[in-house]
């Protein structure tokens, strides 16, 4: 874990030490608070609107998203069940994807990065991941699921309108978002990927209202549903959906805007921090990345394999984000986490 020391005005001089240190517990941050976030909500969905074929809550499923089957399994028993997923992703210490556990490693690279950070930004996220931390099963029994996530939800959501309002906007800024960008690219390909297969083979008639329902929760779970709403007041197709998630440049979750922030990202550290030649292979991925999903309509993406574009998806990221820490910070990570979710 970087710690912040008593060298920092001298520190800020040297822009290679400041990455080294601070940038990418940043990143992490940003990433971390993205993952809560995501998993708030689909934790949310997934009891009100996710059904196997049998009519029962889809836990399975929030599993295969975040990669998780194997490190379950060696915890709890198979099938999953409401109260175990709960425990698992909620309150499970030994799980580094469950919300305590992620809000702690919040809390760690907000420490290591605290010279950088706004007051505001340090005072919010302290209570909220103490809160977070301190999370037991009494405490969703006592709330319910829904109100925990919807909480969870608004508390995430106040950090990023703290961030927006107080963060010094300089390169520890963009490292920030880096991550937030990096994070929402690669939890919408693992959603429309799990999410969509997990419907494919399903028995109900297409227009059933079961169908659109499970549909419905698909863009529940990236925040998407009024959104795409307002553009698709009464079709809702498994094409339309997946266009939407993946090449729509209005919705903030949308894959086709996240790698566009990337780029515009990168590009401003090329540009204003003279970091050209550090840049230049991590933007040169990003827009043949970017390149390939605006040469394909959804249509083309379902036909030819949804699911092996969403994997190549995934591993370009993956080796975006290893290059980044090559990059700008060679040592050890700040985080470490599970082979199939992290791109170190």
């Amino acid at each position: 874990m970087t710690q912040t020391g008593t060298r920092f005005p001298a520190m800020l001089a040297n822009l290679n030490t400041l990455l080294s240190r601070y940038g990418e517990s940043m990143m992490w941050l940003a990433r971390y608070m993205e993952r809560i976030e995501n998993l708030a909500r689909i934790l949310e969905v997934t009891e009100a609107f996710v059904r196997n074929p049998d009519g029962s809550p889809g836990w399975d499923s929030i599993l295969q998203i975040n990669s998780d089957e194997e490190r379950y399994a060696a915890l709890y028993a198979l099938p999953a069940t409401e109260d175990n997923i709960l425990a698992f992703y909620i309150t499970e210490n030994t799980n580094p994807t469950s919300i305590r556990a992620m809000a702690h490693m919040v809390r760690e690279n907000a420490r290591s990065a605290r010279p950088l950070i706004s007051t505001e930004m340090w005072m919010q996220l302290n209570i909220f991941t103490q809160s977070m931390m301190e999370l037991s099963t009494p405490d969703i029994r006592r709330n319910g699921l829904s109100g925990l996530c919807n909480r969870i939800k608004q508390d995430c959501q106040t950090h990023f309108g703290v961030t927006e309002g107080t963060l010094y906007r300089d390169q520890a800024w963009l490292f920030y978002l880096l991550g937030k960008y990096l994070e929402r690219s690669d939890q919408i390909t693992r959603l429309i990927d799990i999410r969509y297969h997990t419907l494919l083979p399903g028995g109900e008639t297409f227009g059933s209202q079961l169908d659109l329902t499970q549909w419905g929760s698909v863009l529940r779970s990236a925040a998407a549903y009024h959104a795409f709403r307002r553009l698709q007041p009464v079709t809702t197709t498994p094409a339309n959906v997946v266009g939407f998630l993946l090449k729509n440049e209005g919705f903030p979750r949308s894959l086709m805007l996240n790698l566009r922030q990337v780029e515009s990202t990168l590009n401003a550290l090329s540009t204003h921090y003279n970091l050209r030649h550090q840049c230049g292979p991590l933007q040169e991925r990003i827009i043949n990345l970017r390149a390939t999903l605006e040469d394909q309509t959804a249509e083309d993406i379902i036909s030819r394999g949804l699911h092996e574009y969403m994997t190549y998806i995934q591993d370009e990221l993956s080796a975006l984000q290893a290059e980044v820490s090559v990059t700008f910070w060679p040592a050890a990570p700040v985080i470490t986490r599970q082979k199939a979710l992290s791109p170190e």
